[in-house]
């Protein structure tokens, strides 16, 4: 996306990040659910669908080949390889959701998140926290998803993600969902 790009736009592009289990992909969902004119652009992934995921719905899953020619030919806006796996957002299907005047929310992580703003710096970033790591944990654990040591390197990697924080625009931490999501609600409601 280039400058001259951007301005011919008229949906504004968001952006939310955090580490697993601080609550993005719930609040996400009710964000979706409340703003009219929103939509998700979903990204494409390597790992395995979870228990209830739909192919094309939560993710795009394709193969590590099929994401690396992708990835060669320039067609991510931008991705990264978390926890073993690689997530990347389709520049095009974001264009195109733009271009038609929807807002476009991107829930990604914080690597992800830096290279948007690079690239399209009217971006608003949001970062999720949970209240602490030890919450996080449990709400790992309670998630039933994942094996011990996934969890393990999951709470390891959110304790340095969280220090990304500070590169978002605005934080909110999942405290209390209600709350959260009031204040997720107040800053996508804002006129630009």
């Amino acid at each position: 996306m280039n400058d001259n790009r951007n301005e011919s736009m008229s949906g504004r592009l968001f952006i939310v990040s955090g580490p697993s289990g601080a609550g993005k992909s719930s609040l996400c969902q009710q964000i979706l659910a409340r703003c009219e004119n929103l939509s998700l652009s979903v990204s494409c992934a390597t790992r395995e669908p979870r228990p209830g995921e739909v192919d094309g719905r939560e993710y795009h899953f394709i193969s590590p080949e099929d994401f690396e020619k992708q990835q060669q030919q320039g067609a991510f806006l931008e991705w990264a390889k978390v926890h073993g796996n690689m997530y990347g957002t389709r520049q095009s299907d974001v264009e195109q959701m733009m271009a038609a005047g929807r807002d476009v929310l991107l829930e990604i992580d914080w690597q992800g998140a830096r290279q948007v703003a690079e690239k399209v710096p009217a971006a608003v970033r949001v970062f999720i926290l949970p209240p602490s790591i030890e919450v996080l944990r449990q709400r790992l654990i309670g998630r039933g998803q994942d094996a011990t040591e996934v969890i393990r390197r999951r709470v390891a990697a959110a304790e340095a993600e969280m220090s990304h924080a500070v590169e978002a625009r605005y934080s909110v931490v999942n405290d209390c969902f209600d709350d959260a999501l009031a204040q997720l609600l107040e800053i996508f409601q804002k006129k630009a």
